[in-house]
């Protein structure tokens, strides 16, 4: 059986760091493993292009495991191509690079490492509201100027407590966020979600449902999207709903950069309708040199508080989605059942709501 893997490539950081799991160099540490099976095990982070190890080895490839970091993209065409796949794992969370609809027509199960990266993007959510609502970044780009001028920091650097937190999505990261956001004393915490919080859930954080995405928004000084990327979400948001924003509002993107249009943030931040947007998730990854949200600003100078896709992808994270991706692959060879949270397309077809409601 041939197992193709395409990870991100580490460079030194991953000779240097063995915990590195989810790079090229130390390969999800299942090679010994694998091979020891007697099975075929490619890893590369070669991903784009006809001629890409990644498209000249899914011809003949069973398994395809792939990151959501440096993913590579499963479209239906390529699919078309994939002969032998049947089981696609991703190392970590979130098979929006898959053409679900596909995979499900062609009979191909998808699987990814549920919970694995759930407390590590929490936390980055909570850091990438806190670095936008006090000013952060800026702050820190004065000091390394050499420069001291307290006041053109502090002119746009407010306090959490006392605001209005909403989260688009209150899944396993969405409530988790809630979950560290009590004790900050906000105003209110809100949620938009199709399904309704348990009743319990929902009081041991004190958040309140709101059903119109766009009376949601208008509400909170905090919006933090935490939700997958499907047909529904992809562009949620959008310039018209950033006209329905509170006017300096902040907003966080952990979940996936499609789901908000990158040209309406950019010229929302650039017009002070938002005052900063922050995030690790681009709508291509790796993002292109030139993409407007590497530089983007808002009218002061900051509001900007983008990085690479690293969130969910922590030390802590990788032991977690390693070790996640080879449960999943000992199960599919010995033919045991998948752990149900982890199933996103089984035998059968879909087996979750997460990417929109199809059970």
């Amino acid at each position: 059986m041939k197992i193709l893997a395409v990870l991100y490539k580490g460079g030194e950081a991953a000779t240097q760091e063995p915990r590195l799991l989810g790079t090229v160099e130390n390969q999800l540490g299942i090679r010994q493993w694998v091979e020891s099976l007697g099975h075929e095990y490619i890893v590369t982070d070669d991903k784009e292009g006809s001629d890409s190890v990644f498209q000249k080895h899914i011809a003949d490839a069973e398994v395809l495991i792939t990151t959501p970091f440096h993913p590579a993209y499963l479209t239906k065409e390529i699919i078309e191509k994939a002969k032998n796949l049947r089981l696609c794992i991703t190392a970590g969370v979130g098979s929006d690079h898959v053409d679900l609809n596909a995979a499900v027509d062609k009979r191909i199960q998808v699987l990814e490492v549920s919970g694995s990266n759930v407390v590590s993007v929490a936390e980055h959510v909570i850091m990438s509201i806190l670095l936008l609502v006090r000013n952060f970044v800026p702050a820190h780009e004065m000091i390394e100027r050499g420069d001291w001028q307290v006041s053109d920091i502090a002119r746009n650097a407010f306090d959490l407590e006392g605001k209005v937190v909403g989260t688009i999505g209150a899944g396993r990261i969405g409530y988790r966020v809630l979950q560290r956001l009590v004790p900050f004393n906000t105003k209110e915490l809100l949620y938009y979600d199709y399904a309704p919080l348990p009743e319990e859930a929902a009081k041991a954080v004190g958040a309140r449902r709101v059903d119109d995405l766009k009376d949601f928004v208008s509400q909170c000084d905090v919006v933090t999207v935490n939700c997958p990327l499907h047909e529904g979400t992809r562009g949620l948001v959008n310039a018209d709903l950033l006209k329905h924003f509170k006017k300096g509002a902040w907003l966080v993107n952990t979940a996936r950069g499609a789901i908000c249009d990158k040209d309406a943030v950019a010229e929302a931040l650039k017009s002070g309708q938002l005052s900063g947007y922050a995030g690790d998730v681009w709508n291509v990854q790796p993002a292109p040199r030139d993409h407007v949200w590497r530089t983007m600003k808002n009218p002061l100078g900051g509001g900007n508080g983008m990085v690479p896709h690293y969130s969910g992808t922590t030390l802590d994270a990788q032991a977690r989605y390693a070790a996640g991706t080879k449960s999943i692959l000992e199960n599919y060879l010995e033919n045991r059942p998948q752990e149900p949270q982890n199933i996103i397309i089984g035998q059968s077809g879909y087996e979750t709501k997460a990417y929109g409601q199809r059970k």
